[in-house]
């Protein structure tokens, strides 16, 4: 039999056989068809079953896919706008900065700390679908979480780290503040470690107390740096405790990039101040909000409403001298300053770049670098004048 179902028609009947006739055919023929037809609907429940089982399958893969993206944690961290704090007013009834042993004065408007949202593992997760989510928010910022937190970093170590940031930034901004106002305070300074350049390891210790410099007493950063720029490139005498010992110790000097002569020596920093500063804030951590509450104690301690009644927020580390340094999240502090009706923003000079082209509508930034130009800015503003300073974004 051909492959058509036809028998051959040039084949000649075996002996004791008989070539079909006609209806013999036609029969033979109705049968193979009726197989053929057979054959074509068992291949096709056979295909109906098949693409039920791949949809099926995809069906379940897509499911699978789905709840991946809900439920399991994502290696990422997702930064986004927080939401701010007015240093000159009040939070949960109570004032943010309260000022005790001098004279404080009425002010006016608000001097906003802004914060971030932080969401991610040590101290959360989050899962694909909100790291989708987050891509597609233009103040949110998705960050590989091996870039923000050491591997094996716990929940508990942040928070610690945080809590002691965000004490540090109050005793480095009530130092800033006063130093602004001219006014005195003892600082004493410790020995924290030593910076690659240094030839002071070996001679010095951690933990060491400065208490003079070349028989003049150490009171603060500033009047150390006197000392070690008046040196003219000597060996400083530094007078020491050291386990509650007093000695001396010559300590050579090099130069630096500015002309400046340094130590090489980092230091840490006890203080004595002659007003009691408390911050009621409970919840926020880091050292960002220095600037901030410096503003925030120097407008409770001086005459007048600096801010004069307008909108002010913004953001930056402080150091005693009134350095204002970098911070993290600059794109979402701005962001929730504007949602939280600000009008201007002040931003540290070198995260100025980050806002180019990022900046809300409705919101001026101001780059500054040091807590005078942040007061001078808050002033110029809340007198209804332009700060003096460049813009940002």
């Amino acid at each position: 039999m051909s492959e058509s179902g036809h028998q051959p028609t040039t084949a000649s009947a075996a002996p004791g056989s008989a070539t079909p006739d006609a209806n013999d055919w036609t029969s033979q023929r109705g049968h193979v068809g009726a197989a053929a037809d057979l054959s074509v609907i068992s291949r096709r429940k056979r295909g109906g079953r098949r693409r039920r089982r791949v949809t099926a399958v995809a069906g379940a893969v897509a499911g699978l896919l789905t709840l991946t993206a809900v439920v399991l944690p994502s290696p990422y961290i997702i930064e986004s706008p927080g939401p701010t704090f007015n240093t000159i007013g009040e939070f949960e009834g109570e004032p943010v900065i309260s000022v005790s042993g001098a004279e404080t004065y009425p002010t006016d408007g608000n001097l906003d700390l802004t914060t971030v949202y932080v969401s991610g593992a040590p101290t959360g997760w989050t899962t694909f679908l909100d790291v989708i989510r987050s891509w597609a928010a233009p103040a949110d910022a998705v960050i590989p979480q091996e870039l923000v937190y050491p591997s094996g970093t716990t929940s508990d170590q942040v928070a610690e780290q945080n809590a002691e940031a965000m004490t540090t930034s109050q005793s480095w901004a009530i130092a800033a503040a006063l130093e602004n106002l001219g006014t005195d305070y003892l600082q004493t300074l410790f020995v924290a470690g030593f910076t690659e350049e240094s030839r002071a390891a070996g001679l010095l210790e951690p933990k060491d107390q400065l208490v003079t410099a070349d028989g003049v007493e150490v009171t603060g950063l500033e009047g150390l740096k006197d000392r070690l720029n008046a040196s003219g490139g000597e060996d400083v005498e530094l007078g020491i405790v050291r386990g509650g010992e007093r000695t001396s110790i010559d300590v050579p000097v090099y130069p630096g990039a500015a002309g400046e002569w340094l130590m090489g020596v980092y230091l840490d920093s006890d203080f004595e101040f002659p007003v009691d500063v408390s911050v009621t804030l409970d919840n926020v951590g880091g050292p960002s909000a220095g600037m901030m509450f410096a503003l925030g104690i120097i407008d409770e301690l001086t005459p007048g409403a600096m801010a004069g009644g307008r909108h002010i927020a913004g953001t930056g580390t402080i150091d005693p001298d009134g350095t204002v340094g970098e911070i993290g999240g600059i794109v979402q502090k701005v962001s929730g300053a504007a949602d939280s009706g600000a009008e201007a923003f002040l931003a540290p000079e070198g995260n100025c770049a980050e806002l180019a082209g990022r900046a809300p509508d409705g919101i001026t930034v101001y780059s500054v670098a040091t807590l005078e130009q942040a007061r001078s800015a808050v002033e110029a503003v809340g007198s209804g004048g332009t700060p003096e300073v460049p813009t940002c974004g």
